[in-house]
Parts: C-alpha cells; structure tokens; sequence
C-alpha cells in the first residue's frame, strides 16, 4: 500500500477520538471540524517516519492546532470588549449524539460553566481537557505548549480549581439529593450503620443487595475512597483508581429517601459521561 493511502486510512481510523479532543477543547462541531481537517493538511505533508505512537503524535497535532485557534480567538474577543458566545449545542451525527460528541461538562451546569471555560487561557483549557478527560501526561501536555511538566500540571490545577467552584455554585451542587448522597457517603466511610438506615428506603436496593438493613451493612465503612460529583449533571458518587473513573455509583431518591443504588464499572459508558468532582462540604468532612 502507498504511504499516502496508508496515512489516510489510519488518519480516519483516528478521526473520531480526533474530533472528541478539538470539539471538547473548542466547544463547538463546526470549529473542530475545521480543526481536524486542518490538522490533516499538516499530517500529509509531515515525515512520519520517525513515528512511533501514531495516535499520539496525531492527538499532538490535533491539540497544537485547537491551541492556535482558541488564542486566535481570545484575540478576537479582546478586540470586540470581550463579547461571551453562546453555549455550544452537542453536535449531531445521523440523527443522534454520539458519546464522543458529549460537551465536557454537565449540562445542568449550563451556560455559567461555559463561560468559565472561555474565561480560562488557551493553555489552561488545553491542559484540563487533555489531561481530566483524555488522560495525556504533564510532559505530553507540556510537549505541546512549551511549557515544563510542573508547568502544565500548574496549569490545569488552575483550571480545575475554576471549573469546579462553577459546578459547586450550580443549582444541581446545592440540590437535597446533593445533600442526602453526600450524606450516604459520610455514614458509609464512617460505618454509621444507623445513620444509613435513616437515609434508606425500607425496600433499597443495590447491586443484588435488597432490603435496608442489607444494603446498609454492605456499604457501612467501604465508601472510603469514593467521591462525590455532579454525573451527567446528577449528584452521585465516583471511585478512581490513579487518576481516572473507575466506578460510578447513582443513586435515585424519592421523598428524600434512597431507594436504589447502581453501581457501573463499564469504562466505555464510564468515558462516555460528564464528570464534575464537587467539593466536599463541611457536612462532608465531619
């Protein structure tokens, strides 16, 4: 096969987790787009010889050029006095939205979280979005803009620290469910079996755990490593192990009493969801 036959169809065989890093750096379908095929004009006159990780090197390409585009257009906006744009829709593609194509950010947060992340410098955005959501290292993130591992991860410390106190201000983050899941998960760490009973429905359910008492003692002191977040814009809880998603739990309430837990630890439906960490109240804490 010819190299350029060869490059192309490995560049399509990228072209969907491509479109994920631009559209999720730059917010909108048609600007990653543009974004992607921007960076296949760079990627068919480049020596790819010395390529080791083609994946890699195409997400490097692909995040330089979004990076060239958000400072291009924080120019833009400096020179109209700071015009904020409209929320970006999540792109359709036959008729329904794919999991790549899930905004970064839980919808209930709204327009607010938005502006935050349009508030953020090109390099803070660049280093959240690919380290929180597809999971690059310092140095990789670094590499792109020029800047050292220490830098970059200063940099998306930063970005966090933003993004989160916009999620903690949503109505969704000061929702009674918010309250009654950070709750469960203080009794459960602590191992407060009565204090989990008064958050639980006589007839809960988890896993195939059924009943209060039951699915009390199953949880009682083993919530130790989860956290509490904002899920698809729902308050829930989520496990990681070194960095990343592993577990999710949701829970549904009614008349503020728990009446089902889910437990899903599937990493492609994991990687396909919203998920904003919360700060953890004083009600937490204690």
């Amino acid at each position: 096969m010819a190299e350029p036959d060869w490059l192309s169809e490995r560049f399509v065989e990228h072209k969907d987790h491509l479109h994920a890093v631009a559209y999720r750096m730059l917010g909108s379908s048609s600007d990653a787009e543009d974004a992607v095929q921007n960076a296949w004009l760079r990627v068919s006159r480049a020596d790819t010889d010395q390529v080791e990780n083609l994946g890699g090197w195409l997400t490097t390409i692909v995040a330089r050029v979004c990076l060239n585009m958000l400072e291009a257009r924080r120019a833009r906006r400096e020179e109209s006095a700071g015009s904020l744009p409209p929320e970006p829709a999540a792109p359709q593609r036959n008729g329904q939205a794919g999991p790549e194509d899930e905004t970064l950010l839980a919808d209930s947060v709204g327009v607010a979280l938005t502006v935050v992340l349009d508030k953020l410098t090109p390099a803070e955005r660049l280093a959240f979005v690919l380290h929180d959501v597809f999971a690059l290292s310092f140095a990789e993130i670094g590499a792109i803009i020029d800047r050292s591992p220490v830098a970059a991860r200063q940099l998306a410390s930063r970005a966090r620290q933003r993004v989160r106190g916009t999620a903690d201000a949503s109505d969704a983050a000061r929702s009674p469910k918010r309250e009654i899941v950070e709750a469960f998960l203080a009794a459960s760490r602590g191992g407060d079996f009565a204090a989990l009973l008064d958050l639980l429905d006589p007839d809960a359910v988890a896993v195939e755990v059924r009943g209060a008492r039951e699915v009390a003692a199953f949880f009682a002191g083993r919530a130790q490593a989860a956290r509490l977040a904002l899920v698809d814009g729902v308050p829930a809880a989520v496990w990681s192990h070194r960095g990343r998603p592993r577990a999710v739990f949701t829970f549904t309430v009614h008349d503020e009493k728990i009446t089902r837990i889910a437990i899903d630890t599937v990493p492609e439906r994991i990687n396909a969801l919203d998920i904003v960490f919360l700060s953890a109240s004083g009600k937490e804490r204690g």
